[in-house]
């Protein structure tokens, strides 16, 4: 009888460091490690981790989590389903594909629905769970169909509005399932101008954000207006955006309460963009968490506004 994760999934490695699959470059060692490049193999990993007891976490392009600097205690499946196929006006893509390949890939085809996400970081599953968006546009915006697998194990196709998107959410990111692959609806239209939106998009990223250093993207979400109190609204008014609704950049608001260039140990809120946290060499994931918290208990007494983090905490 098979009973350790070692022997139930074969290509199971352990103790292997996280900093490097992450954009943030920070965390410790996860007791499991497996590869998945096929559906088949990430439920032969789940089914694995159910019977042993075993926890697990799903790993895209590592660049929405912060690592616990003592690692993870489990299995880390990285995601390395890469497929992505045009038919027709529809792109079909599997959930370890980059953001960036599909991007070029239908500017390339004169597909239009995805150059927002021009520079977006991170895979195709990420995309969806956590409902990505920029300069006003989402990911559901265009998603026909979602692959994923049920609470059973079970590869189930759910419809846009089984999905429930919400503002960086879904119903895969709160009830924890998996995202297998996802079908974009697009249209036709000018290559060159989709194409040029597309590296608008990027370029401002670049020079907007500090890239330059390793970053985990922004690291809170920005706050619905409607949330900010009736006495500041006025104070605010010129900053708000729509995102896609009318929000205030936490950016702004982290900001104005003093937050720029402030470190702890080799984490620092960005000069450039106070809604990232960048690793200015060997940071560690405590020194991030510090720096949320002050950012949250500024925000907080100042403005009257809980500040919700974006990237998830691996631990």
């Amino acid at each position: 009888m098979k009973n350790t994760i070692t022997e139930l999934l074969p290509g199971v490695r352990t103790n292997i460091p996280l900093a490097p699959y992450t954009s943030f470059r920070i965390g410790g060692k996860a007791s499991y490690f497996f590869i998945a490049n096929t559906k088949k193999k990430v439920q032969e990993a789940l089914r694995a981790c159910h019977k042993l007891g075993v926890p697990h976490f799903i790993l895209g392009g590592g660049t929405n989590v912060l690592v616990a600097d003592k690692g993870y205690r489990g299995l880390i499946i990285l995601m390395r389903l890469k497929r992505c196929e045009i038919r027709k006006n529809r792109l079909y893509a599997e959930a370890g594909a980059l953001m960036s390949t599909i991007v070029r890939k239908t500017g390339y085809e004169g597909l239009a629905g995805l150059e927002w996400a021009g520079g977006l970081p991170g895979t195709v599953g990420g995309a969806v769970r956590g409902n990505a968006g920029a300069f006003g546009g989402e990911t559901k915006d265009t998603i026909v169909e979602v692959e994923a697998l049920d609470g059973d194990g079970k590869v189930k196709k759910y419809s846009n509005a089984e999905c429930h998107f919400e503002y960086r959410s879904s119903m895969f990111k709160k009830k924890n399932l998996v995202v297998l692959s996802a079908t974009f609806a697009l249209k036709r239209g000018s290559k060159k101008r989709i194409q040029e939106i597309a590296r608008f998009h990027i370029r401002y990223r670049k020079e907007k954000h500090p890239l330059e250093y390793p970053n985990a993207g922004s690291i809170f979400q920005n706050c619905d207006l409607k949330n900010i109190p009736l006495r500041l609204r006025s104070k605010v008014q010129h900053v708000v955006k729509t995102d896609p609704f009318p929000v205030v950049p936490t950016a702004y608001l982290n900001a104005e309460v003093g937050l720029k260039g402030v470190r702890v140990g080799k984490a620092e809120i960005s000069l450039k963009h106070p809604n990232y946290i960048v690793n200015k060499g060997k940071a560690k994931a405590a020194d991030v968490l510090s720096l949320i918290q002050k950012a949250k208990q500024r925000v907080k007494k100042k403005f009257s506004v809980e500040l919700h983090e974006e990237i998830q905490y691996v631990k």
